[in-house]
């Protein structure tokens, strides 16, 4: 459903950006044709189980919400998250869960590092200034990218997950 209600919106915004090339990465579960249904006859290539080559060659991206805007911000590409999910839905998170952001970028940091479009904000005009605003001549970019450091070092720096292991394997051993 995410897909089918995001997907569309984020398609709007191609045609703004004709110096750009825009690439699918297809969530893993997801198979290609369902991909190929939602963009029709558009000739937007669609690649699957390669995000992250695909992100390393990207200047910019549009993602949904999830672990992948902490794996987009690792990979250094700016990003502009996007998210739209059934009233419904969004209605009892709100009654739920009391938070500012919906990226993990954003709550990690505690503040609005990387532009977030929900709901009613995902529209084609607001992607359009959100992405213009992160490509290499936008206003937000260095900000972004500033910030993806701070990230970084809160989540433990360079060999962050070297450091884990080696703290998990002296703690296992010790028992």
């Amino acid at each position: 459903q995410e897909i089918k209600k995001v997907l569309p919106i984020m398609l709007s915004v191609v045609d703004t950006f004709k110096n750009y090339q825009f690439v699918i990465a297809a969530a893993p579960s997801m198979p290609l044709s369902f991909y190929q249904q939602l963009i029709g006859a558009t000739t937007i290539p669609i690649v699957s189980n390669n995000t992250y080559a695909l992100l390393r060659l990207s200047t910019a991206a549009l993602v949904t919400s999830g672990t992948a805007t902490l794996e987009t911000a690792l990979l250094q590409v700016p990003q502009v998250v996007c998210y739209k999910g059934s009233a419904l839905s969004v209605y009892i998170a709100k009654r739920l869960v009391k938070i500012r952001f919906i990226s993990l970028v954003n709550l990690i940091l505690a503040t609005e590092a990387v532009k977030e479009l929900i709901q009613d904000d995902l529209t084609s005009k607001n992607l359009t200034i959100a992405l213009d605003a992160i490509l290499p001549s936008g206003n937000k970019r260095i900000t972004v990218l500033q910030q993806y450091d701070i990230l970084r070092e809160k989540l433990g720096g360079k060999g962050a997950s070297d450091k884990v292991a080696g703290l998990m394997y002296g703690y296992l051993m010790a028992k």
